[in-house]
């Protein structure tokens, strides 16, 4: 692992930090100091963002072109986002449990690209779904609709509500959602089924 970190280092696809990108910085603790890596811009650019022009295009002229009324670029954004809840619905709504149901959208975002994980919060019920890689980003940052229709999605899905405490359409490292009142962990569950590792070894390498 740390093999391929350092040649993701040495391309500039990504970089690494001594603090993590959201929290206080931890304890030091007994061995190597952690290390926390996040995407550069390079290595959003990896992922297929080719449309990112075509997308500001078409929602610019969206916004510029239409008459008075409801928001157009919210409109278009709360009908993309309720299609993601309706194809996703049934595969939460299966789930018992509130730590199963954010495990189970870990994993939907997961095989949608959005490389996201699940971390517990210090000594409370919270659960912080973060994610490493968001595929509309750069159009997010002219239209920050795209991030408000997608946390009302979460909403949706988890029956709960979230607080987005971070975007990378904003300039954070990571897009960050608050879930509230999760009463059992979940991030050993969601890296166990994304990655054969272990929990604590995925979660010191994704955040």
């Amino acid at each position: 692992m740390r093999r391929h970190l350092d040649a993701l280092l040495a391309e500039g696809l990504v970089s690494a930090s001594d603090r993590p990108p959201y929290g206080p910085t931890p304890q030091r603790r007994r061995g190597r100091p952690a290390r926390t890596f996040a995407l550069t811009d390079a290595g959003s650019h990896a992922f297929d963002v080719a449309y990112d022009d075509l997308a500001i295009g078409a929602l610019s002229f969206l916004a510029e072109t239409s008459v008075e009324g409801p928001d157009p670029v919210g409109v278009f954004a709360s009908r993309r986002a309720q299609s993601w809840v309706e194809r996703h619905q049934d595969r939460l709504s299966s789930q018992e449990s509130a730590a199963s149901r954010v495990a189970e959208l870990v994993s939907v975002l997961n095989d949608e690209g959005y490389a996201a994980t699940a971390v517990d919060g210090d000594g409370s019920s919270a659960v912080q779904i973060c994610q490493h890689h968001c595929p509309v980003a750069h159009v997010a940052e002219q239209f920050p609709q795209l991030c408000e229709a997608e946390t009302h999605a979460f909403e949706q899905l988890l029956g709960t509500h979230v607080l987005r405490l971070a975007t990378i359409a904003h300039g954070d490292g990571v897009c960050t959602t608050l879930v509230p009142a999760v009463t059992e962990s979940v991030a050993g569950r969601s890296s166990t089924q994304d990655s054969p590792s272990s929990s604590h070894e995925n979660r010191e390498v994704h955040t």
